[in-house]
């Protein structure tokens, strides 16, 4: 058997075309579970703007239907993760169309909360925490008891390298990434008398389309081209390069699968051994 065979998991934040959520939505697939894929597919108006748009459904379809090319069962929502009704929606069509919840990857977030401190406005610092937490606690909560009904589960939480340590230029998205690691391991503490375990990743710099924008701040910061920026802070990584999106969703998919079954309210540095904060 694969080590997620006959699961049912759902992967928040799958439809940006070099994500960790796509990569890993792919990854459960290849180990025999059946994938609902979500992400925001709308644009936002007015004041959020500027800080995103939305993905084409289309292509959230496109890769649902990868996922049942690998021979299982793949479903597409569209959820916008600061909107409580639509993730109902979405753990609920899990439960009707595919049986129920086995796998959770809370993946969806934002780079909002980023910048100088001082000149933060009120909605960039909330914004960083709708969807970087409060969207997550909305998830876990309404798929939990899914997972009690079924005896069992697995939540994997995107934290950040940024919620074990702290550096300057980053108070909104370094406070919401510690929120990320307090919750993940409330809900261990909580949850595992139910044989419910949870963990969160904490990648560093990864090369994907949130990472390239991360990329292109840090540049801005400090004067230097794109390139420049990427080989500076590739220098600080033990292994002197910055991780792929796959390379974090073998890390998912081994804390999703039975090999972890001991591990709980662990977060995990996917980082290459680049040392962060104070």
């Amino acid at each position: 058997m694969k080590p997620l065979e006959g699961k049912v998991a759902i992967v928040t934040g799958a439809g940006r075309p070099k994500g960790i959520g796509r990569a890993t939505a792919l990854r459960f697939a290849d180990h025999g579970a059946h994938v609902v894929v979500t992400d925001l597919c709308k644009k936002y108006e007015g004041d959020w703007a500027s800080y995103g748009v939305g993905d084409d459904f289309a292509a959230l379809e496109k890769l649902a239907q990868e996922i049942e090319a690998r021979g299982v069962k793949g479903l597409a929502v569209a959820v916008d993760v600061t909107d409580r009704n639509q993730i109902a929606t979405c753990v609920e069509r899990a439960r009707e169309e595919l049986g129920g919840v086995d796998v959770l990857f809370n993946n969806a977030g934002t780079g909002i909360g980023c910048g100088p401190l001082i000149t933060m406005t009120e909605l960039q610092w909330k914004m960083s925490f709708d969807v970087n937490v409060t969207g997550m606690f909305h998830f876990c909560q309404l798929v939990l008891p899914l997972m009690m009904e079924r005896g069992g589960g697995v939540i994997v939480n995107t934290a950040s390298l940024a919620g074990l340590g702290a550096s300057e230029m980053m108070a909104g998205y370094i406070a919401s990434k510690f929120a990320v690691v307090g919750l993940t391991k409330a809900i261990a503490a909580e949850f595992g008398q139910f044989g419910i375990r949870c963990n969160c990743v904490c990648p560093g710099m990864v090369m994907t389309d949130m990472g390239d924008a991360e990329y292109e701040f840090h540049a801005g910061m400090e004067g230097t081209s794109v390139e420049e920026a990427k080989a500076h802070m590739a220098s600080g990584a033990a292994l002197k390069r910055g991780c792929t999106a796959d390379e974090v969703a073998d890390v998912v998919a081994f804390l999703a699968g039975p090999a972890s079954g001991y591990l709980t309210g662990v977060a995990l540095p996917v980082a290459g051994g680049m040392p962060f904060g104070l």
